[in-house]
């Protein structure tokens, strides 16, 4: 659930270039660097739209779900009139920062647990099981990740926390440090687990320095890596054409972006370049995030099975939605939660400040998400595939 830095040249130079072009071209240009994507963010608000089947209802918010680099890689296979059957689209993972797969799968969690949220608001319980055909390893296969059974149940408890989905974001932006977070609040955020994972956080200034300074380190490790940051380029979506052609990646939008890719200051060439300004300002720009986090959270499993990432991800979205219910933004810092070879001195040294002995096995604990959270400015959704997209019957 990794986010990316994106170039530009210097911001003035950019609007300057932008607005001499703007006045010289006239009306055609300026409405291609204002508009806005037209299908890419309607997923949001079409969830919950009435079908003739509650399924369609429920995974139309579940498909809203928090996944790495916003690949959505679910598989649905509707059989008969009561059963959802979910699984990876292999050719969605992320094999250079992902290379078991246990992001991938995280997000899978987060999916499947808006889907029972949203079942629940219906008076269905959804009986989930989980790799019903085995658990996949190292890397994940075509055995489903999980059976869903919806059952007409009106002793279902509706969920509280469900009235913040449409609300919930990953807010990668510097926060407000002239508001501290206080420890009751995070206590909050970290009692909203309720799938055996458990959450530690702090807003203590030693060690909320310790972290930044992790972060910035296994940021730039990641960046810095070619292997790693081209996965990331090759993801980059420009503008609002492309996010409407290919809603899923990591989007770039808005009338300055729309002004640099026409007047030739952002690309995915130069994105890729790591010697051009670009990339450098770039880099820069994201690392400056971590001056501006008054906080963390950190949630960890007592092992690292298939199930505990399933767990994970059911936890890091109710977590996610409890902070947008205290008016609070959370963003996911995972490099350093990686497992390709060259973070693994710092993989280990986060585990040990963090008080987690893991050697990395599936049978030992470890950190499984850590999170920068503060009070940010509201943030706009991500875009979304259709659930059409994703869907066969059997």
């Amino acid at each position: 659930m990794s986010s990316i830095p994106f170039g530009l040249s210097r911001r003035n130079a950019i609007l300057a270039a932008g607005g001499a072009a703007l006045a010289l071209v006239g009306g055609p240009v300026v409405w291609r660097v204002t508009r806005l994507p037209e299908t890419a963010y309607r997923p949001w608000a079409e969830a919950g739209r009435a079908q003739s089947d509650v399924r369609l209802e429920v995974l139309s918010y579940a498909i809203l779900a928090p996944n790495p680099h916003n690949r959505q890689p679910w598989l649905i296979r509707l059989i008969g009139p009561d059963i959802a059957e979910i699984s990876c689209d292999l050719e969605r993972r992320l094999p250079e920062t992902d290379p078991f797969d246990r992001q991938i799968t995280i997000g899978f969690g987060a999916f499947i647990e808006l889907a029972r949220m949203a079942a629940a608001e219906r008076s269905v319980r959804l009986d989930i099981t989980a790799f019903p055909d085995g658990e996949p390893e190292p890397r994940l296969d075509n055995r489903l990740i999980a059976r869903l059974t919806f059952v007409k149940d009106t002793g279902t408890n509706k969920d509280p926390l469900f009235t913040q989905v449409l609300n919930r974001r990953s807010s990668k932006v510097p926060y407000d440090m002239a508001r501290a977070v206080p420890a009751e609040q995070l206590q909050q955020v970290a009692r909203a687990a309720d799938n055996g994972t458990r959450f530690s956080y702090t807003n203590a200034a030693d060690k909320v320095a310790a972290l930044n300074s992790s972060g910035r380190n296994s940021a730039t490790l990641e960046f810095s890596t070619p292997h790693t940051w081209m996965e990331t380029v090759r993801l980059i979506r420009i503008g609002a054409t492309e996010l409407d052609r290919t809603p899923d990646g990591v989007g770039l939008s808005g009338p300055l972006i729309e002004t640099a890719k026409l007047t030739g200051q952002i690309s995915r060439e130069q994105m890729a370049d790591m010697s051009s300004s670009s990339y450098k300002v770039g880099l820069e720009r994201y690392l400056k995030r971590f001056d501006a986090t008054p906080a963390y959270i950190w949630q960890a499993t007592q092992s690292n099975t298939r199930r505990d990432q399933i767990s994970t991800g059911r936890d890091w979205v109710r977590a996610n939605l409890k902070a947008t219910e205290l008016g609070l933004s959370l963003n996911p810092v995972s490099q350093a939660l990686q497992e390709f070879k060259e973070m693994a001195d710092l993989f280990k040294n986060l585990h040990a400040s963090l008080g987690v002995n893991t050697g990395g096995g599936v049978q030992e604990p470890r950190v499984q998400m850590l999170g920068r959270i503060g009070y940010g400015p509201v943030v706009k959704a991500t875009h979304r595939w259709p659930l059409d997209s994703k869907l066969t019957r059997g």
